[in-house]
């Protein structure tokens, strides 16, 4: 069996692609959306096949052993690659900031998690600020609003890059959220602990961008997605969900979150 999928394309950067369980299990196009956007940036993009979680939920709940564990073998995997990138800000703030704190004191891994941590990169992150790529997306007719996830937000800055790059789709009219950046109620293991609060938590945010009278939503961490896709759609809302590079990849007419054929 080979050690990646491999797609070659130009003379670029050689990128492992890491998909992330809940893309893996529940929203792979999103994988591919990402694959299409860093091989149209001219990257050589290779999909590990021994990449495993994170290790976040591990950290999340207190198992450090655990989470170690897992950190060092995607340090062993994700070596040698000149970046690594995800389509989720909680999983590289995991592989950045989780694994380079519980390795710290490790003479052997803890510099080589500190250069793991240097080459990994939020996927539209790293198309904006260090590819310097801009998109060309289809048009798409539709008034859309944002959500800034948290990972991605507090743990990664990424607060101007997305909405630059979804500004290059032609025909969507942006409508801002009300407390935008106020947390969705997803939190990891948060919801799975204080399901009560969570639940609130996601109501008041269902609420807020059903006010917004879009059409659309857009984020960029699935977990957070399918919280709130959840919720929309249990209060009967038309507001179709979508992840970032989905929109970027000119996947708004397709199935969205939680609709028959996504």
């Amino acid at each position: 069996m080979p050690e990646a999928i491999t797609t070659p394309s130009g003379e670029g950067p050689r990128v492992a692609l890491f998909v992330t369980c809940l893309v893996n299990v529940m929203r792979p196009a999103i994988a591919e959306c990402a694959r299409e956007l860093l091989l149209a940036a001219g990257c050589r993009v290779e999909v590990p096949l021994r990449q495993t979680c994170c290790g976040q939920p591990n950290f999340n709940a207190g198992d450090r052993e655990g989470g170690q564990a897992l950190a060092r073998h995607q340090i062993e995997v994700l070596e040698g690659y000149d970046y690594v990138v995800a389509p989720s800000g909680s999983c590289v703030g995991s592989l950045r900031h989780d694994a380079g704190t519980a390795l710290a004191d490790d003479p052997v891994w803890g510099p080589r998690a500190r250069a793991l941590a240097a080459r990994t990169h939020e996927v539209v992150g790293f198309l904006h600020d260090v590819l310097r790529f801009r998109p060309e997306p289809p048009s798409h007719r539709a008034t859309a609003t944002y959500h800034p996830t948290c990972s991605g937000l507090r743990e990664l800055g990424l607060r101007e890059q997305p909405k630059a790059l979804l500004g290059r789709i032609p025909g969507l009219e942006w409508v801002p959220l009300p407390e935008a950046e106020t947390c969705c109620g997803f939190g990891g293991t948060f919801c799975v602990k204080y399901p009560a609060i969570a639940n609130a938590v996601v109501e008041e945010k269902a609420r807020a961008v059903e006010a917004t009278g879009a059409d659309i939503l857009i984020g960029g961490d699935l977990g957070c997605l399918m919280n709130m896709a959840g919720k929309l759609q249990r209060r009967g809302s038309p507001v179709r969900v979508f992840h970032t590079v989905e929109a970027l990849a000119g996947r708004l007419s397709g199935p969205a979150l939680g609709e028959p054929g996504a």
